[in-house]
């Protein structure tokens, strides 16, 4: 099996991010993730006894985030990379599966709507607020073991290319990008046509904040 997980955060608004910052998120996050998968592949292949590719992404790639054009962009990237992956391993028995976790961790738990709650679970020894675990679905980072041991054994073999989100006492099955909507005009669409008929409800975007 293989794990991806190393993540840095370099946060900045859009017209603040520095070329470092963007660069350095997506070299960590997206271009090691998928190194170390296309050597796993290849070591899997060799072997022809399938395997599990379990790649971290995250809220923010499945949604976006306020500050975070780089980490964003890398975890979506991932998800989609689990995507194309699972179809080009599925003749190797091979699985890949994308983990969105909400997790208190160090880079986690320095955000603002969290971290009051966190610091005061830490300082007194008890468990994080039911309106963080099960609301919010963030928890600690052992509340993930659970889903990563389920997907790296023989249990999930018929499981691959999702996203499946973790966190607290929530479980969740992302959807994949779809078509909601669609509507159609003989000979193609002007602009003006486009302004006339837009009947379109648009997609929320953003990480929801319960409380």
């Amino acid at each position: 099996m293989l794990i991806t997980n190393a993540g840095i955060l370099r946060d900045r608004v859009l017209w603040k991010m520095t070329d470092d910052d963007f660069d350095a998120v997506i070299r960590t996050h997206l271009r090691g993730t998928f190194t170390c998968a296309r050597a796993a592949a290849i070591r899997m292949r060799e072997q022809g006894a399938g395997g599990r590719i379990i790649l971290i992404s995250s809220p923010a790639g499945q949604r976006g985030n306020f500050g975070q054009t780089n980490y964003a962009a890398a975890k979506a990237g991932i998800a989609a990379m689990a995507r194309t992956w699972a179809l080009e391993l599925a003749r190797n028995e091979i699985t890949v599966n994308a983990v969105v976790p909400v997790a208190a961790t160090e880079m986690t738990k320095t955000i603002p709507a969290f971290a009051p709650a966190i610091e005061e679970a830490e300082r007194t020894g008890q468990p994080y607020p039911a309106w963080l675990r099960h609301d919010e679905g963030l928890g600690t980072v052992e509340d993930v073991t659970g889903l990563i041991t389920f997907l790296a054994s023989d249990a999930s073999k018929g499981i691959t290319g999702q996203a499946i989100g973790v966190g607290g006492d929530k479980l969740a099955l992302w959807s994949h990008p779809a078509e909601k909507e669609v509507l159609y005009s003989e000979g193609g669409w002007s602009a003006e046509e486009i302004e006339a008929g837009w009947t379109f409800t648009q997609e929320t975007y953003g990480i929801p904040m319960a409380k």
